[in-house]
């Protein structure tokens, strides 16, 4: 995976990250490299149909890590 936390602490005003804006721009920037050979103005039907699973892939990993983290911070908790 390519470098998992370069995107906390780029950002030049110090506030928050939304997770959810970082994952969004993780999955466009990778979906895009992989499904899209040359860019121009509209995709044809294999490239929709690449960026549209590949979405639905990344989507469904966020899910099942998201969950996974949720249940060990209740975990956690629980034994405080």
């Amino acid at each position: 995976m390519e470098g998992f936390g370069s995107d906390f602490g780029s950002g030049g005003g110090g506030g928050e990250l939304d997770p959810g804006l970082i994952m969004e721009q993780r999955m466009t920037d990778k979906c895009f490299r992989k499904c899209i050979g040359k860019p121009g103005g509209a995709l044809d039907n294999s490239e929709q149909k690449c960026i549209a699973m590949c979405m639905d892939r990344y989507m469904d990993s966020w899910n099942t890590v998201s969950r996974a983290y949720n249940s060990r911070l209740q975990r956690e908790r629980a034994n405080m």
